[in-house]
């Protein structure tokens, strides 16, 4: 491997017939970093991680992983890293001891070893006193605390992790964040995450990639992203009468950096919603209009994805797919 990069990705594409899922997308993650990949579903996200683990070979480009190439070297991949796909794999007719077992004797872990370590993982997910209870009687957060442990029996050097809180209530993602936080701290663990939580991109990566339609539109830290669109802060006003005239009229303030119009709302990017609130309301009714709300929030990864795409990032319901199949990828080639 060279320096000390755990994933290099050049020009990696993948097509499926017409469809390209994956188009040249190119980046590196370093040891020891917690990289993040946000977009909506259906952006590509589970097509390039089925390619950084193995499950599909790239239609173009390349990508090594842990210092192996990922289309010519698979097995020597899978050896080295743990994948927790968006669909819940952990048998439920199987004790949650029993599905840690199964998993480190898949990987010839001797059997003292692999007591030990299943006993130690179990206790830092908070499932030990749980261990012989059936998966099937674990909760939704249980259960995927359970998948993440488990793929650490094998002490993998990264991590790759497709959607891991999708589908679950707001304190067992949070739950979920918290272990997350500790194993990277404590393990100095290489962590792969794809999302399209906001917040859970914003809480836990170092670093973020913005995808859309299979391409790389923006990537850094959630505070570099952030300060590299205009203002600090973003005022939406709901405007009655709204007009052309009132948009140009809100841009040239002398604090505004840009105005969108959106549906009879504008958002007004500026430096200081807060303080600059009353001059904005004052400058729509100079001119004739009328507020029917106003809302002042400060700059978040929803804004960049906007800034850079004209569209959010929906919060869609959670998709029952198959990790070996893919979200995104049409059903008639699935």
């Amino acid at each position: 491997m060279q320096g000390t990069r755990a994933i290099a990705v050049s020009e990696i594409t993948r097509k499926f017939g017409p469809l390209t899922a994956v188009d040249r997308v190119s980046f590196d993650v370093g040891e020891g970093e917690f990289f993040g990949f946000l977009g909506p579903n259906g952006a590509g996200k589970t097509t390039l991680i089925r390619m950084l683990t193995t499950l599909l070979v790239p239609t173009g480009g390349n990508a090594v992983v842990s210092g192996w190439d990922v289309a010519r070297e698979p097995a020597e991949v899978r050896k080295r890293i743990g994948v927790v796909p968006q669909a819940m794999t952990s048998d439920l007719d199987l004790t949650g001891y029993e599905n840690m077992d199964l998993y480190g004797r898949f990987y010839g872990i001797h059997a003292r070893d692999r007591k030990e370590r299943i006993r130690s993982l179990l206790d830092m997910v908070g499932l030990a006193q749980r261990a012989n209870d059936l998966v099937a009687t674990y909760s939704g957060g249980m259960r995927r605390r359970l998948e993440i442990a488990r793929v650490l029996v094998h002490r993998p050097a990264l991590l790759f992790l497709d959607e891991p809180t999708i589908g679950l209530d707001p304190q067992s993602r949070h739950v979920v964040w918290d272990f997350l936080r500790k194993l990277i701290e404590g393990d100095s663990m290489t962590i792969f995450l794809t999302t399209h939580y906001m917040e859970e991109a914003e809480t836990l990566c170092g670093r973020v990639a913005i995808i859309d339609a299979g391409k790389i539109i923006a990537m850094g830290s959630p505070a570099e992203l952030k300060a590299g669109i205009p203002g600090k802060d973003i005022v939406s006003l709901a405007v009655g009468n709204a007009s052309t005239e009132l948009a140009e009229a809100l841009g040239g303030l002398p604090f505004v950096h840009e105005v969108r119009p959106e549906d009879g709302v504008f958002r007004i990017f500026v430096d200081s919603g807060a303080r600059n609130l009353p001059a904005l309301i004052d400058a729509v009714r100079a001119s004739g209009g009328a507020i029917l709300s106003a809302t002042v929030h400060e700059q978040s990864l929803e804004d960049v994805f906007i800034h850079y795409t004209g569209k959010s990032i929906r919060e869609e319901e959670a998709r029952k797919v198959s990790f070996f199949v893919g979200a995104g990828v049409p059903q008639k080639l699935g």
